[in-house]
């Protein structure tokens, strides 16, 4: 709602900012430290770099819109947070002993991740061993991403005339 509110683009790339970095320490607590990782870099860290630069490029300031043209996206925006709303309603309730995660393959990691793996931290296990290849994917699209924000950094170099600029 503060997003919606504020007329200053700078103020909403920060609040953007720190909304994801917020984002990355709850997915910390909740466990999930690669997702957090990536959360942090990219949500905050690339997204709010690239929106000031945006910034840099544009004016601050938003221009006043006519509320006719503001409320379709708002009731669009509203419509969609309704939907994904209505589809958590079948999620089982968190920390539940009885949810389906609980009786699939988490006994089986708990137990014999040591033995099998080698190493003693089950999360690291899994992400290692069990889902190599996802965890291969997901580093592969981190750094696919890291490579096009230094491309975009970098911009292009012009070729040099030949001669010396130093005087």
């Amino acid at each position: 709602m503060a997003a919606i509110r504020l007329r200053d683009l700078f103020a909403v790339v920060m609040l953007f900012g720190i909304y994801s970095f917020v984002s990355a320490s709850l997915f910390v607590v909740l466990d999930a430290v690669d997702v957090a990782f990536t959360e942090a870099s990219v949500g905050a860290g690339v997204s709010t770099v690239f929106m000031l630069g945006a910034l840099a490029l544009t004016t601050s300031k938003e221009k006043p819109k006519s509320a006719r043209k503001t409320l379709l996206p708002l009731l669009a925006v509203t419509i969609t947070g309704l939907a994904l709303v209505y589809g958590t309603w079948d999620i089982p309730a968190y920390g539940d002993p009885a949810n389906p995660i609980h009786h699939h393959v988490v006994q089986r990691f708990i137990e014999d991740s040591p033995r099998e793996i080698g190493i003693p931290n089950i999360v690291t296990s899994v992400l290692a061993s069990y889902r190599g290849y996802d965890t291969l994917g997901e580093t592969t699209v981190v750094f696919t991403a890291a490579i096009g924000v230094l491309l975009l950094i970098g911009g292009a170099r012009r070729p040099s005339s030949g001669r010396d600029n130093a005087g």
